[in-house]
């Protein structure tokens, strides 16, 4: 059914169905788990269309009927006493998540979803949290931007948040929920800014923590706490790229000289998420003002070229290889506005990934739905529509026939995502008279 939010596009709801996930009462959770994963690697890529060769419709009827009976069962199991009976669950509707479109079988237990969630977020121990955080990410993203989507997001962020900011909680479970946090209000997130805002704010009070201390120095952290701050200042930037300019000005101004300091930091991940970050930030300055340049520019090409050429022995090899990529990058960009363009292929369609902004969204999408993203680019309207690609494609011999070109695939790409961006400030300048 269409669905619309003020200054975004929705389009239709297709549940696109599997072969399901639960058995008989006798069955074992580990056998479900497993049954889970099973029938959705082997249907995975069917699709109800003409297949080449054969002419046969792929009838998925009886498949999704199936998906269904099984689903229900892995949401009854989110209520069961036993710890590893939820997490089995969980995992299972992980999969089943990422793997499938499933907004209309979603839609109807929407709430009963999210109070088992939320039970799972306040009582489980850490993996239980972790693991339900991103069933919080993944069921955000089968609802989409609409009422629906802001009802279920507005219910889970308090609790999401609460774990994120407490620093008692696993470090696996805050780590979680820092992405589930950033995905659940880029999708979700009503137009009023409050969510934004206090999302921003959550977010940002973690990775300061690795910000340089009064006389300049970066604090000791203790392992692991440094992959939290990288996502949760991914999560961060995900959600700056929906800031109005006021606020970008505010926080180029704030936030640029402490991360420049960021990238002496010992830990190659956190180095390159802050190295990520800077670029995008420059993207969004250059967005709102063709001529802007970071005031320090100079030291901070210093300190970009130093670590696109290190060759420090005490790193592993891997480490260092990734490192100096990934600056190069940056460096480019910084000065000259370069960006190697990178091409993401799905079926007979493609998006282009052509700068830093797109590369955060489109990796933010990734590191949710994991192998599942192609599906759900072809598939799920949410995406399509943030990716400027139209409603889902409903393929025949015919159209497999008369592809279009590389080209013309490129530019209306191109064309349809900087239309979205121009919707997309529209929204921003609403934002900026309450941010």
């Amino acid at each position: 059914m269409p669905r619309s939010k003020k200054g975004k596009r929705r389009g239709n709801r297709s549940s696109k169905g599997r072969n399901g996930v639960r058995g008989e009462s006798g069955v074992s959770d580990d056998d479900l788990a497993l049954e889970v994963l099973s029938h959705y690697s082997s249907t995975s890529e069917s699709a109800s269309v003409i297949e080449e060769g054969t002419g046969e419709v792929v009838d998925e009827q009886t498949a999704q009927e199936e998906t269904e009976d099984k689903l229900k069962q892995c949401i009854d199991n989110l209520m069961d006493k036993s710890a590893k009976t939820r997490l089995a669950a969980l995992e299972s509707l992980h999969l089943g998540f990422s793997s499938r479109v499933l907004y209309e079988f979603l839609l109807e237990r929407r709430f009963t979803i999210s109070d088992c969630l939320e039970r799972s977020l306040k009582k489980g121990g850490g993996e239980e949290q972790a693991t339900a955080a991103t069933v919080c990410a993944l069921l955000c993203v089968q609802l989409g931007g609409g009422v629906e989507g802001e009802e279920g997001f507005k219910m889970l962020r308090p609790i999401l948040s609460s774990i994120l900011i407490d620093s008692c909680a696993s470090l696996p479970a805050r780590q979680s929920c820092a992405r589930a946090l950033g995905m659940c209000c880029y999708v979700s997130a009503s137009d009023d800014a409050e969510d934004l805002l206090k999302s921003i704010g959550h977010l940002e009070s973690v990775f300061v923590g690795s910000y340089p201390l009064g006389d300049g120095t970066l604090p000791s952290v203790k392992a692991g706490i440094p992959a939290l701050h990288s996502a949760a200042l991914q999560s961060w930037a995900l959600l700056c790229t929906l800031c109005p300019a006021s606020r970008i000005n505010t926080i180029l101004n704030h936030h640029m000289p402490r991360l420049h300091t960021c990238l002496e930091s010992s830990e190659v991940n956190f180095r390159i998420a802050v190295g990520e970050t800077i670029a995008l930030l420059c993207e969004l300055g250059r967005d709102i003002d063709q001529e802007f340049e970071y005031e320090d520019c100079d030291a901070l090409c210093d300190s970009l070229k130093n670590l696109a050429t290190d060759g420090n022995k005490h790193r592993a090899k891997n480490d260092r290889r990734k490192q100096r990529s990934i600056f190069r990058e940056v460096l480019h960009y910084i000065e000259n506005e370069d960006f190697t363009e990178e091409k993401i292929q799905f079926g007979i369609e493609a998006i282009y990934i052509d700068g830093w902004i797109r590369r955060r969204i489109y990796d933010a999408f990734k590191e949710v739905l994991e192998s599942g993203v192609r599906h759900h680019l072809q598939f799920n309207p949410l995406l399509r529509d943030i990716f400027g690609l139209g409603p889902p494609l409903i393929l025949d011999a015919s159209v497999k026939a008369s592809r279009i070109s590389r080209t013309e695939r490129h530019l209306f790409n191109s064309a349809a995502f900087k239309a979205r961006t121009k919707l997309r400030n529209k929204v921003r300048d609403k934002r900026a008279d309450v941010m």
